[in-house]
């Protein structure tokens, strides 16, 4: 049987991990499918390891794996540090607070079984896709970084800055090594080494809903790394 490692970097989500675990695990229950979810929280003040902790009791630790870092080192390398424990054969990203819904899972998974493509990512600059809950000055820097990404470096995706993402496993390995960001560009990053290396990207439109509870991890220090690191893809790509 297929199976699928869902990698799952958590700050501060003591409220949102219940919620977002039971989801996953009631999608992969519902359409039969073997699953690991793996978070790799980055040493969260607000004791969200100790409810990582209690869903371990209720799912079981072959089901939900703990893999803790000392301190927030950034996404990409949560990435990184989840994907070596995986035993998946596709590997799923999307964010802890909610804002990516479980139910567009199977979806990706029908994508992907239909093309045989490497990469399916939720997209909410296509038709049948949006974003829920944003002010005005938040949906405009999504497009415009977006905007200017697909006129500097033609990626071939409408939503490069999204995080809900389904990969084969040995593809996804293959790109981290790749790349160089660290932060929040690395979602855009690992799309344009896709490009580069030739793999197939598939879309699937998603509703993006803004959390309910905590806070945005977005501040200004990752705004003005995703521009720089947009302009050194420019500059070496």
């Amino acid at each position: 049987m297929v199976k699928y490692s869902v990698l799952l970097p958590t700050y501060n989500e003591i409220d949102n991990l219940p919620i977002i675990v039971y989801l996953l695990v009631r999608e992969f229950k519902k359409n039969s499918l073997d699953y690991e979810i793996i978070v790799i929280d980055d040493n969260s003040p607000d004791g969200t390891i100790e409810v990582a902790k209690q869903l371990q009791n209720v799912y079981g630790e072959d089901k939900i794996l703990l893999r803790p870092r000392p301190g927030k080192l950034g996404l990409g390398t949560a990435y990184i540090h989840g994907l070596k424990s995986a035993t998946g054969d596709f590997v799923i990203i999307l964010d802890a607070d909610m804002s990516h819904h479980p139910k567009f899972i199977k979806q990706f998974i029908d994508l992907q079984e239909k093309t045989g493509s490497d990469i399916v990512t939720g997209t909410r600059y296509r038709e049948g896709g949006g974003v829920f809950g944003w002010d005005f000055t938040r949906k405009l820097i999504s497009c415009t970084a977006n905007f200017l990404t697909q006129i500097m470096l033609m990626p071939g995706c409408s939503d490069v800055t999204g995080s809900f993402r389904l990969y084969k496993k040995e593809v996804l390995e293959q790109l981290v090594l790749s790349c160089i960001s660290k932060g929040y560009v690395f979602q855009m990053e690992i799309i344009v080494r896709a490009k580069q290396h030739g793999f197939s990207v598939e879309e699937v439109p998603i509703t993006f809903v803004d959390r309910v509870y905590g806070e945005s991890k977005i501040t200004s220090k990752e705004i003005i790394g995703f521009w720089m690191g947009l302009m050194k893809l420019f500059a070496t790509t």
